[in-house]
C-alpha cells in the first residue's frame, strides 16, 4: 500500500461518508447516533478546521480525520479529532499515519494540545497508538460510553502537546 494523507476535496465526500458511517454503525468508538448522508456529510466534514483522507493510488479512500477545537475561548488552544478507517483497511497503520498527520495539522492550525475526550476503554489497538505516538491518559471516566448494545463502558480521556 502507497497511502498519502492529504486535505480531502468535495470528490472524496462519497468515501468519506461511507467510512464515516461504518464507525457510526459499529457503536463502539463514535459518541455519533445519526449517519450522514451527502447533504449532511459536505455540511458536517466542511465545518471543521481541518479534515483529511488516507488514500492509496490503486484502492482511493480508505480512511479520513477531522480535526476542529475542542472548545472556545480560553479553552480554544486545544483541539479534538476523530479518525475513521474503512473496515477491511485496518491493521494496515492507516490510523498511524493519519494521527501523526493530525498532530502536525493541529499545530499548524495554532493549537497548542490535542485532546481525546472519549477513547473508548476496550478500544486498546487505538489506546496503544496513542500512547506510543506520545499521547498522556488523563484518567478514567467510569460508564462514559454508551455501547450500540446498550452496555456501559469506561472511557480515557487522552491529550498531547504540540
Amino acid at each position: 500500500m502507497n497511502i498519502t494523507v492529504r486535505a480531502y476535496t468535495e470528490a472524496d465526500l462519497p468515501a468519506m461518508v461511507t467510512i464515516w458511517n461504518e464507525v457510526v454503525e459499529d457503536g463502539v468508538a463514535f459518541p455519533q447516533e445519526e449517519l450522514l448522508d451527502l447533504q449532511s456529510g459536505a455540511a458536517f466534514f466542511a465545518a471543521q478546521t481541518y479534515v483529511a483522507v488516507a488514500e492509496d493510488e490503486a484502492l482511493g479512500v480508505l480512511g479520513l480525520y477531522i480535526l476542529h477545537p475542542n472548545n472556545i475561548g480560553r479553552c480554544g488552544h486545544i483541539c479534538n479529532t476523530s479518525y475513521a478507517v474503512e473496515r477491511t483497511a485496518r491493521d494496515r497503520h492507516i490510523g498511524e499515519k493519519l494521527v501523526a498527520d493530525s498532530l502536525a495539522q493541529g499545530k499548524a492550525h495554532g493549537f497548542r494540545v490535542l485532546q481525546f475526550n472519549a477513547v473508548v476503554a476496550s478500544n486498546v489497538r487505538a489506546r496503544h497508538l496513542y500512547e506510543k505516538l506520545g499521547f498522556v491518559q488523563l484518567g478514567t471516566i467510569p460508564s462514559g460510553f454508551r455501547l450500540s448494545d446498550g452496555r456501559y463502558e469506561d472511557i480515557c480521556p487522552y491529550y498531547h502537546e504540540l
